[in-house]
């Protein structure tokens, strides 16, 4: 099967592309990333020159591009490109608009053109708005999104939804909750404190740090998108979580610990606004009907995360930095020049 990752470049998708190509050796992978800031072409240096992976820059709100890729050949599609940081979309939201709703669209619109034969749509917790204390969100739970992040992500949702009953278009959506693992950019919570711990530096808590998050490693979640991908049935919405939670001060304070560093380093901070108190997953559609359940315990893949982050010093602080082009300069030459992020 020849699969196209879109926002292959960045956390997920590049696990995703690392274990679709070693769970399945006929499968080919094409790897369609813009390389925005959260973009990482370093993040596949182990699979670039494998023959079966290849890489196309582009956005996926680029019409021509887009097809390009499509008339090439695809059989399916996992959609993994997005606008995905809250605080970001807080100050600028028609990034998030243009990327996540204008971009899905193009993808829906090739896809019923050049007819794939699956279309997963990647999606988040955060489109059900926040949770109260006790239970959790099923896939009819209804669509409250706090955040503009949020709201494009339920918008691409419903549109990806309706190409399945309007044009027959094979499209599944996936929903999950909050990822962690190698490779992931350190603005996300637990590779900023990872990071920030390992340089001595404040970890910034939210409010009270009491907010829940349902937390699983990115590995099982692309066990569950691969799953999703070959047996999952049109027109339905799948949960794929670990149905593991923790409120954010339990988790900065694990780190800590696991880290040998002090609880002094944590700096309560104001909080953002529209923050959800709490998100946790029903999974039991996914492990019923399709056999899904994670592997990974939840403690042993975050020491297994910050080993890889004290082994890997080199590659955050480069994101960090954003120091992209000698990368992208050695690994694709002319192709990229020019069009190199600085």
């Amino acid at each position: 099967m020849k699969i196209l990752v879109t926002g292959g470049a960045g956390f997920i998708g590049s696990n995703l592309i690392r274990y679709l190509l070693g769970k399945h050796p006929e499968d080919r992978v094409v790897n369609l990333d813009v390389l925005t800031y959260a973009g990482n072409l370093e993040n596949l240096s182990d699979v670039e020159s494998n023959p079966r992976y290849r890489f196309v820059r582009g956005d996926i709100t680029d019409e021509k591009t887009v097809s390009e890729v499509f008339r090439d050949g695809v059989d399916a599609v996992v959609n993994c490109a997005a606008a995905t940081h809250v605080d970001r979309s807080l100050f600028e939201p028609r990034v998030f608009v243009r990327t996540n709703v204008e971009g899905t669209l193009v993808l829906l619109e090739a896809a019923r053109r050049w007819g794939v034969r699956k279309f997963v749509q990647v999606s988040t917790d955060e489109v059900y708005g926040s949770l109260a204390a006790e239970g959790k969100f099923t896939e009819d739970s209804p669509l409250r999104p706090s955040s503009p992040y949020a709201a494009t992500k339920a918008a691409a949702d419903l549109l990806a939804l309706s190409y399945v009953r309007s044009f027959s278009v094979p499209v599944t959506v996936t929903r999950c909750g909050n990822n962690f693992g190698p490779y992931q950019f350190p603005e996300k919570v637990i590779p900023l404190f990872i990071t920030n711990a390992l340089e001595d530096r404040w970890l910034p808590l939210y409010g009270d740090g009491a907010n829940v998050r349902d937390w699983i490693y990115v590995e099982d979640h692309c066990s569950g998108l691969d799953l999703v991908l070959r047996e999952g049935r049109p027109g339905e919405v799948y949960h794929i979580g670990a149905e593991n939670e923790w409120t954010n001060r339990e988790l900065t304070e694990l780190i800590l610990r696991e880290m040998g560093k002090p609880a002094s380093l944590i700096r309560l901070v104001e909080d953002r606004p529209g923050h959800d108190r709490r998100y946790a997953l029903d999974t039991r559609k996914i492990r019923s009907e399709l056999g899904w359940q994670p592997r990974h315990d939840f403690l042993d893949a975050l020491r297994r995360t910050i080993r890889w982050y004290r082994e890997n010093r080199g590659w955050w602080e480069r994101v960090k930095r954003g120091e992209y082009r000698e990368y992208y300069e050695r690994a694709y030459g002319e192709r990229l020049r020019g069009s190199v992020p600085a």
